[in-house]
């Protein structure tokens, strides 16, 4: 049976298996940081072209992120040494930035965690670099529009089953691989916490939404077989079949009667081609 817990001042901020209902406060606090986070993702935009390197992006993000007061949650988080996540290709998530150049035709995640005042605003976006194939352009569209069909479900009654149901059909009537070995999750003081986000399941099961829930919804979506490894290094997650993937997360709370996305576009650059 799910537990849920009202999240007061004094509240511990451990993680125990409950899941935490906020109050008008933290989403206050949520939104700051979820602006930062897409006002962060939107600075790259000029700079995601053919001859960079991932460390560079890396540079920026840190940069931006701290001359706005914040800290990128990923800097010394569980031994990682950069302050986001730079995805190519068929490289699902948590890409490691390094000395590596985009090139034309690349498809790119970028996954930002700036905390901003002890609360963690998480989202992620897709680039497209220089002349992208059609299939991939698509891939990338798709990867959209699952993440905005599973936010439409984020409401009070409703489950996360519902959620990753409406993901899940999406994806797969256009032949795509949903990933299922990585989720969203609950956030907002803490990094990750419940609930579990997953994004294939069946309608009506799961957890309940309630009001003050505050979590992620981040699809990774694959032209092929849902399947991932993880590479030696610890972090980076491939696909199995070296296919393309795609993914874009934003960070939600639910309300009386909806949700409230913390992390939309201040520039409106939802999704690419970004003008």
């Amino acid at each position: 049976m799910t537990e849920y817990v009202t999240v007061t001042s004094d509240a511990p901020l451990g993680r125990n298996g409950a899941i935490k209902l906020y109050g008008p406060e933290a989403f206050v606090g949520m939104h700051a940081a979820g602006k930062l986070a897409a006002e962060t993702l939107d600075m790259i935009v000029p700079h995601m072209v053919p001859g960079v390197t991932t460390a560079e992006i890396d540079a920026l993000v840190y940069a931006f992120i701290k001359s706005h007061g914040g800290v990128p949650a990923t800097l010394g988080y569980r031994g990682y040494t950069h302050s986001c996540c730079i995805s190519i290709n068929h490289v699902v998530c948590h890409g490691i930035p390094s000395e590596k150049t985009l090139k034309s035709g690349d498809i790119v995640n970028v996954d930002v965690t700036p905390i901003l005042d002890g609360w963690h605003g998480d989202s992620s976006r897709m680039y497209l670099i220089g002349d992208v194939p059609l299939k991939a352009r698509r891939l990338v569209d798709v990867t959209y529009e699952c993440l905005m069909l599973g936010i439409e479900q984020a409401k009070p009654g409703n489950t996360m089953g519902d959620v990753a149901h409406v993901i899940q059909r999406y994806a797969e009537s256009h032949r795509y691989g949903v990933v299922r070995d990585f989720c969203g999750h609950g956030l907002g003081r803490l990094f990750h916490d419940a609930p579990e986000v997953v994004h294939v399941g069946r309608p009506g099961t799961g957890p309940e939404l309630k009001p003050g829930m505050i979590f992620t919804i981040e699809p990774m979506i694959n032209i092929g077989k849902p399947d991932v490894k993880l590479l030696e290094d610890g972090w980076t997650a491939v696909t199995r079949d070296r296919s393309l993937s795609a993914q874009f997360e934003h960070s939600i709370g639910i309300t009386e009667d909806g949700c409230e996305i913390f992390t939309v576009s201040p520039a409106g650059l939802h999704k690419p081609p970004y003008a």
